[in-house]
């Protein structure tokens, strides 16, 4: 089948039952500026339902429809459902592109069904460009451990499929479109069928200090830290500033702070109103990381560390003086 026989984009919305998870919003958000700009029809795929209140979050992106599935085999994940489902819906409504989460659900079952399709699937996206010569989605990514920014396309086969991490783009609702059409589906998959079973769930315990998703105010700190002694300064730093410590791989990789605060491509995606960095080289998979925050500074005793490129404001010096001067300012006040 031709390429111009696959028509809108897909966004699949994943929630618990009571909330949709905000990757979906960020995704619907993005893609609403490739389907004004391709001329496609923004659907948001829901399977089974949400509260009234969740319904008008999603439709505020701007999707054109919005596709609700339901039957059996969904109580709760599993991949043989969720690979089923959107293998069948595809192949039904021939979508150009579907966007996934890439939490843990969404990076398990997304490559499935895009090789049940006989296409292509791409993860970790930081940039999405819709090239009007070929008519394909360019998914932009670091590669070679950030050295080097990737451009991958599906030239050929369709769907175009990607799974994007959590807090890769913004949550910026351009309005709900004066009619959405809401679309109906039932998919039912053999609960027989299913290969695993869910035993039980527990929660993993909140810590506040580790969710920088909502954080406002970030001290990141790089390998520049000479050792555990000295992270007390820079948690009050954060603290008077509002904010939360965070860090790059080679501290998560020392054993200084853990993986959760590791901002990154292989970490956590973050935009803060403040992002201060301290000892930081600046590798793509990092700076990726923390990409359209609002203000950003760095700190690094090298003038041409290639974090500066990627930040608002640069100071050259010693991490550890500019962290006590910093404190100095703020305790004065």
């Amino acid at each position: 089948m031709e390429k111009s026989a696959y028509k809108n984009m897909w966004v699949y919305i994943e929630h618990d039952g009571k909330r949709a998870h905000p990757v979906g919003l960020e995704l619907c958000c993005e893609v609403r500026k490739l389907c004004d700009v391709t001329g496609d029809k923004l659907v948001a795929v829901l399977v089974e339902g949400l509260p009234e209140e969740e319904l008008a979050k999603i439709r505020a992106c701007g999707i054109d429809q919005l596709l609700v599935v339901s039957g059996t085999g969904y109580e709760a994940y599993s991949n043989d459902a969720y690979s089923n489902l959107f293998t069948v819906l595809c192949r039904k409504y021939n979508p150009s592109a579907v966007f996934v989460g890439g939490t843990i659900n969404g990076r398990d079952f997304a490559p499935r069904f895009a090789a049940r399709l006989n296409t292509g699937c791409t993860s970790d996206a930081t940039e999405l460009v819709y090239n009007p010569e070929s008519g394909d989605i360019e998914f932009i990514e670091p590669a070679v451990g950030g050295k080097m920014m990737a451009v991958i396309t599906v030239p050929v086969l369709r769907p175009q499929v990607g799974t994007i991490r959590p807090g890769t783009f913004r949550y910026e609702p351009t309005g709900e479109k004066p009619a959405v059409e809401v679309l109906h589906e039932t998919v039912d998959f053999p609960v027989a069928d299913i290969r695993t079973k869910l035993l039980g769930f527990v929660p993993d315990d909140a810590d506040a200090d580790l969710d920088l998703a909502n954080t406002d105010v970030i001290v990141c700190l790089g390998n520049g830290l000479s050792g555990p002694d000295k992270l007390p300064k820079y948690r009050e730093l954060a603290a008077l500033l509002g904010g939360k410590i965070a860090c790059t791989r080679p501290l998560f990789d020392r054993g200084i702070l853990p993986f959760k605060l590791q901002i990154g491509q292989s970490g956590v995606m973050v935009k803060p109103k403040l992002y201060i960095g301290f000892g930081i080289s600046g590798a793509i998979n990092h700076t990726a990381g923390f990409a359209g925050s609002g203000l950003s500074i760095a700190v690094n005793t090298d003038p041409e560390a290639p974090i500066f490129g990627a930040v608002d404001y640069g100071i050259v010096g010693d991490m550890d003086e500019v962290c006590d001067a910093m404190l100095a300012a703020l305790k004065a006040r």
